[in-house]
């Protein structure tokens, strides 16, 4: 009974360091299972580091939002300039009085009502402008005699655009008696005050009190009968 008594207790022995070893590894275990604890816990704040970024995230894109805001601002701003460009771009050339620069003037000589000069205008390409109701301004020679009215109504506005002709009938010269002055040109503008008059070469012709039609479309309605 002795002896087996220090046999079994050095298999107790053995069994316990077993049983310790297991305790220790299961505290090991424990240890590790331990560890994604603690790596949840560093992901906490990584996580919340990352909400922090998402924070400063949300701040930039808010400042976007800003941005994005001044660059609408901007946007309209634009588009109110571009619509009042477009507005003036309406404007342009259109319901203006022509100017006589904006017309291409030609003259011919016709036979009718004792002979006279049938003017010609025309909006030069890409203008349109308006012909006011007055008489043409029509002047002779430098002393600037100028022509007066041949008919006792005046005309009425003409828009000139492409294709639309305006006519004028100039008697340079209405008396019977003989004298007057010998001319070859005609000076035409669309008003007294306009600065570029035209100079339209014709043939001699005497001037004595001369007169001139109102602005017609029909090369018809622009003989300027005397008397």
């Amino acid at each position: 009974m002795n002896r087996r008594l220090p046999t079994a207790l050095a298999v107790t022995a053995v069994i316990g360091s077993g049983l310790l070893m297991t305790a220790c590894g299961g505290g090991d275990e424990s240890s590790a299972s331990d560890s994604p604890a603690a790596s949840s816990g560093q992901a906490s704040p990584t996580a919340s580091g990352g909400s922090d970024g998402g924070g400063s995230g949300t701040s930039k894109s808010s400042g976007g939002g800003a941005a994005g805001s001044g660059s609408s601002d901007k946007s309209g701003t634009g588009g109110g300039d571009s619509a009042d460009g477009a507005s003036s771009g309406d404007k342009s050339g259109y319901g203006q009085s022509c100017g006589t620069n904006d017309i291409s003037w030609s003259v011919s000589s016709e036979s009718q009502a004792g002979g006279y000069f049938l003017i010609k205008a025309q909006a030069k390409s890409g203008i349109t402008c308006i012909l006011p109701a007055e008489l043409p301004v029509v002047a002779f020679g430098s002393d600037g005699t100028e022509a007066e009215p041949a008919e006792q109504s005046a005309g009425q506005p003409i828009t000139l655009r492409a294709g639309v002709t305006a006519y004028a009938g100039v008697n340079p010269k209405t008396t019977d008696e003989d004298g007057g002055k010998e001319l070859d040109s005609l000076i035409v503008s669309v008003a007294n005050d306009d600065p570029n008059p035209e100079s339209l070469k014709v043939d001699s012709y005497v001037v004595d009190k001369p007169v001139v039609t109102s602005w017609h479309t029909s090369p018809a309605d622009a003989v300027p009968f005397s008397g």
